[in-house]
Parts: structure tokens; sequence; C-alpha cells
């Protein structure tokens, strides 16, 4: 299964990007090729955290899928869980995680990971190294989305990426 973990130290408190990565109607903006997003159902869930499920339409030239997750909101922990429900995936969950930089003022680690794997094996190889290259580019558009509503200040600019086969 593809997979991709990357992690960036950026120049916002943790809190900030938990709720702009939360507010996934915002998504269709800027996160390369995510072209629509409709949130069908807002609930808290028994242990108290925000669940929303939504259906995101990706899509590049003349393919578009849609799919559906359930995005998990764990505020006190700054983490986020999106766990696939349906669509053209087999598999496909990502987490995010925010850590706030010890003695550093509004900064954070955060952290992405998704491991997906494609239904069919024919639209696995149309659209997977599509997927892969905007998937490498996923926390740089949050990050670069955070300066656009938070204000940039300054560079923290040490990042990690892995990407896993």
């Amino acid at each position: 299964m593809p997979s991709h973990r990357t992690t960036r130290r950026v120049r916002h408190a943790a809190v900030d990007m938990f709720d702009l990565v939360a507010d996934v109607e915002q998504y269709p903006r800027f996160l390369p090729l995510c072209q629509g997003l409709r949130v069908r159902r807002r609930l808290t869930n028994d242990a108290g955290q925000d669940v929303i499920l939504a259906d995101m339409q990706v899509g590049y030239g003349a393919i578009r899928e849609t799919f559906t997750s359930r995005v998990t909101l764990y505020r006190e922990e700054l983490s986020i869980l999106v766990e696939y429900v349906d669509g053209p995936f087999r598999h496909l969950e990502n987490r995010w995680t925010f850590r706030d930089i010890e003695g550093a003022e509004r900064a954070c680690e955060v952290e992405f990971f998704i491991d997906y794997e494609f239904a069919s094996r024919t639209l696995g190889l149309l659209m997977g190294s599509m997927f892969d290259t905007a998937f490498r580019k996923f926390a740089e558009a949050f990050e670069k989305r955070a300066d656009f509503i938070y204000g940039r200040s300054g560079q923290l600019r040490k990042s990690s990426d892995e990407r896993g086969t």
C-alpha cells in the first residue's frame, strides 16, 4: 500500500493548525486535487470528539472521483483521524498530529501521515502517481493557508518527508 509521512515545523500555534485542518469546508480553496467538499453530517461521539462525515470530490484532467470519509477531531490531543467510508479506495486513512515547540513562540510541529490503496488497479495506475505527488504537497498547502489566514510570522523551515510503499 502506498503511504506518505511528513513532519514540518511551522510558525503557527498547534491549536491554530488543528483548527485550520479541521475546517474541511475550506479545502477546495487551497488543497491540491480537491475540487469540492460536502459535509453530510456533524456530530459529537460518546467520547466527546467532534465527528464529520464528508464527501470529497478529487480530480485531475478528465478524471473525477468522489469518496466519503469520517473525520474525528481529537481536540484535547490536537490530532485528527480521517477514515475511509466509501468510494474508489480499498483503504484510505490519514492522521494529523500537532505539537507546540517548547520555547518557541507560536511555532509547532505538524505531522501528516496517509496510507491508501485504490480498489481498482486501473484507477490506481491512472491516478496513483498524481495522488502521491498531491499528498507530498498537502502539508505545504496547509502551511501556506495558515500563513494566509493567521499571517506570516517568520520562517521556520525544517521538514522531513518519508515515502513508503
